[in-house]
């Protein structure tokens, strides 16, 4: 083999001791400047030794960035996944009692002056239910401020509910004291109750309900995409382990290189590994979504359509509407409740769930429709008695069942999507440290490999 050639410092001088004193200290920046010459580094970067050098170093800085990005990689991936299921998911959830609470407390107050006088226990407890768990989610998600989910607006939109709920309870409060006493303005108290949370509130927690529910949406749409960036270094890593390979034996006659060998042995493991714990956590996150968050979509805007027709029917006798106004709102809203819940999938979770609220739909409706016979031959008390009474054959227990069919179905898919989130993130455990340490161990071996080819010119 050919051996490098030695660069020869200048001879030093025969005579006088300060002379030779003087050379000596200033010989080791004479060879710097040698070494460093522009044209012994051109030709050291030409010789086989710098070229194997040159190579070395390529190769071990393709295999540690391959390592460090998949690890970066996928811990940004489990960190947003444990935001989506300590945060975004909640908040969601929260949105979502929030604006159906507020529902139900609107359908209570108006179900419960249908009775005159004062109302039923059970239509109170569900109102001051109702309004108590409304103000616990204000307080709870407020407590949560600056959270990593928070926006702006939605922090905005919390605090206007929160303002207007007292002065909502406060409304219907006066008009039940009028009502106890038997003062018509009772009704009119109602009135301006009613409207205040129908265009004032429950649009800010529809608005809240669809940012938060977005965000869940985006944060699953996000982690289905693949790693890109991480799988195409780690491919050119392997590329460039190959062509180095193929240049060794070209150049220097030896057929294998163990070291780059078990090199690519390590980055071909880690490409795997994240290409199939990658597809995995992608297949349990569409999972979580179709089995999930799309099912319970479809269940929580039944569970407010069932709030807002339940409120629609009240307020047609607290008003003794002949408008044909709240029939009509009462129409729309329970039509597409049908839609919603004869279309909801055989074979997703909470199946058995819908077709209970289906049932129960069936049965308001004809409750519905018989109320309205009474109604139509004046009979009011008749017709009160059906859109409150707790039999078989009555609106309100059929609106009940319902709800509770409703709510039911949404507990299971929501157990569905956190239970695939979960194993979205729990597939990536390992990944991020094994990826360290694949990345560590190609690049050492690279330098086992070019090792004993780079003793050779010593």
């Amino acid at each position: 083999m050919a051996r490098t050639e030695q660069l020869a410092a200048p001879r030093p001088p025969s005579v006088g001791a300060e002379p030779a004193r003087k050379y000596f200290a200033g010989l080791p920046a004479v060879v710097m400047r040698e070494y460093l010459d522009p044209g012994n580094l051109r030709s050291f970067a030409q010789s086989s030794p710098g070229r194997l050098i040159a190579l070395g170093l390529l190769l071990i800085g393709l295999c540690l960035a391959a390592g460090t990005l998949t690890a970066g990689t996928v811990s940004d991936r489990q960190q947003s996944l444990d935001v989506l299921l300590d945060d975004t998911e909640p908040e969601a959830y929260s949105a979502h009692r929030l604006y159906t609470t507020l529902s139900i407390a609107d359908a209570a107050a108006s179900t419960a002056f249908i009775a005159g006088g004062v109302e039923p226990e059970a239509v109170r407890d569900r109102y001051a239910q109702a309004v108590g768990e409304a103000a616990a989610e204000l307080i709870t998600r407020s407590g949560h401020a600056g959270a990593v989910s928070d926006t702006p607006e939605d922090a905005r939109l919390r605090t206007g509910i929160a303002t207007g709920l007292p002065v909502y309870t406060g409304l219907i409060e006066t008009a039940r004291t009028n009502n106890r006493i038997g003062n018509p303005v009772g009704a009119a108290y109602l009135s301006e109750a009613s409207n205040q949370i129908q265009t004032a509130l429950l649009p800010m927690a529809e608005r809240l309900h669809d940012h938060r529910s977005d965000a869940v949406d985006a944060a699953q749409r996000e982690h289905v995409r693949p790693p890109w960036s991480a799988i195409i270094l780690l491919i050119l890593a392997l590329a460039v382990l190959a062509w180095a390979q193929v240049e060794l034996a070209k150049r220097w006659r030896r057929t294998f290189n163990a070291g780059l060998l078990l090199a690519s042995a390590a980055m071909l493991i880690l490409l795997a590994w994240t290409v199939i714990a990658g597809s995995v956590s992608a297949a349990a996150m569409i999972q979580g979504r179709d089995d999930g968050a799309v099912p319970a979509s479809r269940l929580a805007e039944s569970r407010i359509l069932t709030q807002q027709a339940r409120s629609a029917e009240t307020l047609k006798l607290v008003r003794r509407d002949a408008t044909g106004d709240y029939d009509r709102i009462y129409d729309i809203g329970t039509t597409r409740l049908e839609e919603l819940l004869s279309g909801y999938p055989g074979d997703a979770p909470a199946a058995d769930e819908a077709s209970d609220a289906r049932a129960a739909l069936d049965r308001w409706r004809a409750a519905h429709a018989r109320m309205n016979e009474t109604l139509a031959r004046g009979d009011f008390q008749g017709a009160a008695a059906v859109a409150t009474g707790q039999s078989a054959a009555d609106s309100a227990a059929q609106v009940d069942a319902l709800d509770r069919a409703l709510g039911d179905g949404l507990a299971d898919t929501r157990d569905t999507l956190r239970g695939n989130i979960s194993r979205a993130s729990g597939v990536l455990n390992f990944l991020a440290p094994g990826a360290q340490v694949l990345g560590i161990l190609a690049a050492g071996y690279v330098l086992l490999g070019l090792w004993p080819r780079l003793r050779e010119y010593r």
